[in-house]
């Protein structure tokens, strides 16, 4: 299982950024996929998981209404679509998913909101 993060980087509070995450090595269209976040000197913190056929998302209760997870099972990825950010926002953002009872990650990207 690999997993790749991309799309990170340094944006105005209020702004937008969409992650990426490419999948490989296992069949992506059968598994849930999840994204976390670790912030500055805290915990990993769960943000939102979708299912194998995106017909169930979750949130967590911080970003509700702001980040819309999605994927797109014939190019292996999963996306976090990310509004109105705010400088609380800022973390390592990783994306995650379970394969044979086995937890993958990928390196994570970092996203910085700040002015």
């Amino acid at each position: 299982v690999r997993l790749l993060e991309s799309g990170g980087g340094l944006v105005q509070p209020g702004g937008s950024l969409r992650l990426s995450c490419a999948a490989s090595g296992f069949a992506f269209r059968n598994y849930g996929m999840m994204w976390y976040r670790r912030p500055p000197g805290k915990e990993r913190e769960w943000v939102a998981t979708i299912s194998s056929v995106a017909s169930y998302t979750n949130y967590a209760d911080s970003v509700n209404g702001r980040f819309t997870i999605s994927r797109d099972n014939a190019k292996n990825t999963v996306y976090l679509q990310m509004n109105s950010l705010k400088p609380e926002d800022t973390a390592v953002y990783l994306c995650t998913t379970r394969v044979s009872a086995q937890d993958s990650w990928g390196q994570g990207t970092q996203v910085t909101v700040s002015s």
